[in-house]
């Protein structure tokens, strides 16, 4: 079975409700494995089997109960975002064509109730507003039910239907009431008022939720739409989605590169923030990597196409930001399932409510009961339960996304603020990861050995290994051949040419080799580790024949951010395979006082795994391919975003520019999300849990008091939009 996962744009959804019926629906498909609704952002993630079910056959079964899936656009974001804007000012028409009819049939109710031609007036204006500008309440509400589902536009098209049937009763038969001894009310004003609100409500909300993925549009809005493709002696303006692998492309001044490429012909300085947050232009000349999103500041160059569309680093970005935002914290399984049952809950709150007063007050519980159902009906609010989370995952990692740090699920982002130690790998991580050989110390021929450690290193993928390679870059290795080359995760690498063995590794690799170091040695590493290098050793069968000294930069912001993770009270760790000495040189200057050297990668997995049974919450740092193992078991798995491509898929945070004092605000941005989704499901069950008992009328025998229909509705349009505001708080927040 081949179970591909893709995410769809879906539009029609007004509730939280209506996101649980697209996701049920859509788990009913034969060959859906699962789905995920964000109602936030109006987006589905379907699993499923191509083989079985089509795309057509998902949106169908969308379609089926009101809604609708965008899935054969060539760019489904823009067209979901068109859909939205238009959706947007239809609301807005509605609404304020809604309340011009509904002023009247207000000022009628108040002042001139007992007019003899109000009723009449009243349900001539109020037909259009309840059944023309409000449809899709009742639209949505009718295909909701036929099969067996309800949402939020079940309660608003009950509630409104209700008051309205009731008063065109009363305005057609007044006698009836009249003969027992009764005034024939009539509520077209509240029924008018409640689709007046609701409408309001939604404009409100849509508004507020475009504004929560703001940060995604900005990364989309980094790639431009057309390019200048070089064709022969022709130049011709193309659309972006139509590069391919291979095309040359030219860059004019103050454009932004369309791919992932390299420079083929001409210079120009290029700001790269966007991707690295280095905050000066850089450089480029024939031959360097440019990079999708960037700015071309000065000259003209030209560039061939290596990665386009999602392959490019700004695609995978805006990628990861996307699947993030649409993922579902732990945290919301508490509202989601509230969510679920929440409506027919209401439905029989509502009908429990009209009986109750319908057998305690004989005069005129009737028309209590109905007015109370219909409040119940219109004050009730799953939409508050339904954004309460993904409205703050959305504006949580759209922030992180702008301090350069990519979160790729909402699970991540939730633990993130309860870490209390991290792990931290030297290479790479607390230093700049651009090893240089400050020197080698032979101890025999330097010419011979000199070809064989470059042909060795050669064949290696380790960071230090192209270090050397770039020292002895005027060696000529093309004279010497190996017979066999095997590398050893951790310690090192081997080669034979004859009989000959060589090893080139650190201490650990010799000894585990019986290779003895002498006094002279011993004391010249000591030295150089003393300073802070890393020391290779290069040895011939039982001998060693050279000593590498290497060398790498902290990087200037590793200190501050140490400090401020001690000051978060969270235990500092550093975990690496260098030597003691070196370890701990490179521990004091950055202020880390737990650390373990000479450490295998399985080695460090182990530890981490230790740490997690202790009951602590651990990260894992790190840059490199040794690292992918104890980023796999860590609670939560950080990589610098300039290592290994391995360590980033494997990681669920990613620093994009490598800057450790991201990491403290990642931090910070998962207590603050948190803190607001907290908030949040607070007020939307406090809403619900005090709003529909009043609604109700428990109050009223003690102190006269219940809520009026039209007072209902406005607080059911308040509810959600206070929500998604409280949210978009967290755009403003100072890291």
């Amino acid at each position: 079975m081949q179970t591909s996962r893709k995410i769809y744009p879906v539009t029609g959804m007004s509730c939280a409700g209506c996101a649980i019926s697209v996701e049920s629906m859509l788990k009913t498909v034969k060959g859906v494995t699962d789905a995920g609704v964000n109602f936030a952002n109006s987006t589905v993630w379907v699993n499923f089997d191509g083989d079985i079910v089509t795309e057509l056959q998902l949106r169908d079964s969308v379609r089926a109960i009101g809604y609708d899936l965008i899935i054969d656009a060539e760019n489904p974001q823009s067209l979901a975002e068109q859909k939205k804007n238009e959706h947007q000012k239809e609301l807005l028409l509605r609404m304020v064509l809604s309340a011009i009819l509904s002023l009247p049939i207000v000022v009628l109710g108040m002042f001139f109730m007992n007019w003899e031609y109000t009723p009449w007036i009243s349900m001539i204006i109020a037909t259009p507003v309840i059944f023309w500008f409000g449809r899709s309440f009742f639209i949505n509400a009718y295909k909701q039910t036929i099969h067996l589902k309800a949402n939020m536009d079940t309660l608003v098209a009950l509630s409104t239907s209700i008051a309205y049937i009731f008063s065109v009763f009363n305005t057609l038969y007044p006698e009836f009431w009249h003969s027992k001894g009764l005034h024939a009310h009539v509520y077209f004003e509240s029924a008018s008022v409640i689709i007046t609100f609701i409408l309001l409500g939604k404009w409100l909300e849509e508004r507020a939720k475009g504004k929560t993925s703001s940060s995604i549009k900005k990364l989309m809005g980094l790639q431009p739409d057309t390019v200048w493709l070089v064709q022969g002696n022709e130049i011709v303006e193309t659309p972006t989605s139509q590069v391919i692998k291979g095309d040359t492309i030219l860059i004019k001044p103050g454009a932004r590169i369309p791919i992932d490429g390299a420079v083929i012909e001409g210079n120009t300085w290029i700001d790269e923030s966007t991707i690295t947050g280095e905050p000066l232009p850089v450089e480029k000349n024939t031959g360097q990597k440019v990079w999708a999103g960037t700015l071309n500041q000065k000259g003209s160059i030209k560039i061939l196409a290596e990665q386009i569309g999602s392959e490019t680093i700004l695609g995978r970005i805006i990628k990861t930001v996307d699947e993030a935002q649409n993922s579902k914290a732990p945290v919301q399984k508490l509202a989601d399932k509230v969510a679920g049952i929440f409506v027919p809950s209401v439905l029989v709150i509502a009908v429990i409510t009209f009986l109750a007063w319908i057998i305690l007050d004989k005069d005129e519980g009737f028309i209590r009961g109905l007015l109370s159902m219909v409040t119940v009906l219109a004050i009730a609010c799953p939409c508050a339960l339904g954004l309460a989370t993904p409205t703050a995952i959305i504006v949580g990692v759209g922030k992180a996304a702008e301090h350069n740090i990519l979160i790729r699920d909402a699970e991540s982002l939730e633990l993130a603020h309860k870490i209390n130690h991290i792990v931290l790998d030297k290479t790479g991580t607390l230093t700049e990861g651009f090893p240089t050989v400050k020197e080698i110390i032979w101890f025999s021929d330097e010419l011979e050995h000199k070809q064989i450690l470059k042909q060795i290193e050669q064949k290696s993928e380790h960071p230090l290994a192209d270090a050397i390679v770039r020292y002895l870059d005027n060696v000529d290795a093309t004279k010497t051949n190996l017979d066999d080359f095997k590398a050893i995760t951790g310690l090192g690498a081997k080669a034979s040419i004859g009989n000959t063995n060589y090893y080139v590794g650190n201490a650990r690799f010799m000894q585990e080799n019986s290779i003895v170091t002498s006094n002279e040695q011993n004391k010249k590493a000591y030295e150089l580790e003393a300073e802070a290098c890393t020391v290779v050793y290069f040895a011939e069968n039982s001998k060693i024949v050279g000593i590498i000294a290497i060398t790498d930069k902290i990087k200037p912001t590793t200190k501050e951010a140490i400090n401020l993770l001690k000051s978060k009270n969270i235990n500092v760790e550093m975990i690496t395979g260098d030597s003691n000495s070196t370890a701990k040189v490179i521990a004091q200057e950055v202020g880390i006082f737990n650390y373990k050297a000479q450490v295998l990668p399985s080695e460090k997995a182990n530890m981490v795994r230790e740490i997690k049974h202790s009951g602590k919450t651990v990260a894992m740092v790190g840059d490199g391919i040794n690292d992918t193992e104890a980023l796999a078991i860590a609670d939560v798995s950080i990589a610098m975003g300039k290592g290994s491509d391995i360590a980033m898929d494997v990681a669920k945070i990613t620093i994009i520019n490598s800057d450790l004092t991201m990491i403290p605000k990642a931090i910070e941005i998962s207590r603050r999300t948190m803190d607001t989704i907290k908030q949040n499901l607070f007020w939307a069950f406090i809403y619900n849990i005090i709003g529909i008992p009043i609604a109700a009328g428990v109050l009223y025998p003690l102190f006269g008091f219940t809520f009026d229909p039209m007072i209902a509705g406005v607080a059911m349009a308040m509810s959600s939009v206070s929500v998604v505001s409280n949210s978009l708080r967290l755009k403003k927040v100072k890291l």
